[in-house]
């Protein structure tokens, strides 16, 4: 009898409110803004970091690969939450069981598929400085694509453990969702069942991805490290360096940001905190993500620099004319 009656309550909520990100109504138009802003400034970034790889023999290396294809996760993973954090600053706050689930599974498929990302990236970085003459041979472009796959495809099975749990959940009493998107935390909140299996696989997926990841960064650096140390000149170690530098920063960002709201054993975190840390690695990291590898990466500095300059002058020409 029970049973039967949870089923029905869970049938009668078939959607979600999200709450309002402050009741200021005067904050919620400059957020929106600022949000719009954010979103074009990303995208664009992105684009244009994918098109200048693409379009420049040069830069068809693993190294601006793997950094072309980061920007096109980074693409999805922005368009996947911002758009709706834009139609919930319009009173738009409704969104559907089904499209909730949905939004939390490719959400976490490319949260997942840039973690492994960037665990690649670092594998390739140590190949590049700790073995330069067997490089060539074993991080062809093929390989680069083959890896790039298998992130893929890890990132779309990562999360169906937890999708699957969540979707068996029953939900009664409140909709509203205490966040700014969809999330596997913030439903969980409005649960009537039992959810310490879920907090729990949560928490044990979660560790182990991010400690696995990280390990593997970790170690690839402190071999890195190692090696550069022993070049003897000065200019060779600031090159050694200089090629890992955007990458190690993007995984602090991403990493460290991604740690403080997903591995932990309770869900009951202040409502602020889990915005906050929630703007830092779904809004801000992906803005970060192309000033940081158009400024760190030579060779993509130097193309800006020419690309700029070369409509700095057209755009004289025309005026003069």
């Amino acid at each position: 009898m029970a049973t039967g009656t949870l089923a029905t309550e869970q049938s009668i909520i078939t959607q979600f409110i999200f709450e309002d990100f402050t009741d200021v109504n005067e904050v919620q138009g400059l957020l929106f803004t600022l949000l719009i802003i954010i979103y074009i400034f990303t995208l664009s970034g992105n684009l244009l970091i994918i098109s200048l790889i693409c379009t420049h023999p040069n830069l068809h290396v693993p190294l601006y690969i793997f950094v072309a294809i980061l920007s096109f996760v980074e693409i999805w993973y922005t368009g996947i939450t911002i758009p709706k954090m834009l139609t919930n600053l319009l009173n738009e706050k409704m969104i559907s069981f089904i499209g909730c689930i949905l939004q939390i599974y490719f959400f976490h498929c490319m949260g997942i598929t840039e973690t492994y990302l960037l665990t690649v990236m670092a594998y390739d970085r140590y190949m590049a400085i700790c073995n330069p003459l067997r490089y060539p041979y074993i991080m062809t472009n093929v390989c680069c694509f083959q890896l790039a796959a298998s992130c893929w495809i890890l990132g779309l099975f990562g999360p169906l453990a937890q999708i699957i749990l969540l979707s068996r959940l029953s939900f009664c009493g409140s909709n509203k969702i205490e966040h700014i998107f969809c999330d596997f935390n913030p439903l969980i909140k409005l649960a009537c069942s039992d959810t310490s299996l879920n907090v729990t696989v949560d928490f044990a997926i979660n560790s182990f991805l991010l400690l696995l990841a990280f390990t593997c960064i970790i170690t690839s650096y402190i071999k890195i490290i190692s090696a550069v140390l022993k070049i003897k000149t000065t200019e060779g170690r600031k090159k050694a360096f200089s090629t890992c530098g955007a990458h190690l920063t993007v995984v602090v960002l991403f990493f460290g940001s991604v740690s403080f709201i997903y591995v932990r054993l309770t869900n009951f975190k202040s409502v602020n905190y889990d915005r906050a840390m929630a703007v830092i690695y779904s809004v801000l990291t992906p803005m970060c993500n192309p000033i940081i590898y158009s400024l760190r990466n030579r060779e993509i500095r130097e193309i800006l620099k020419k690309w700029f300059g070369e409509l700095f002058l057209n755009a004289k020409v025309d005026i003069q004319g």
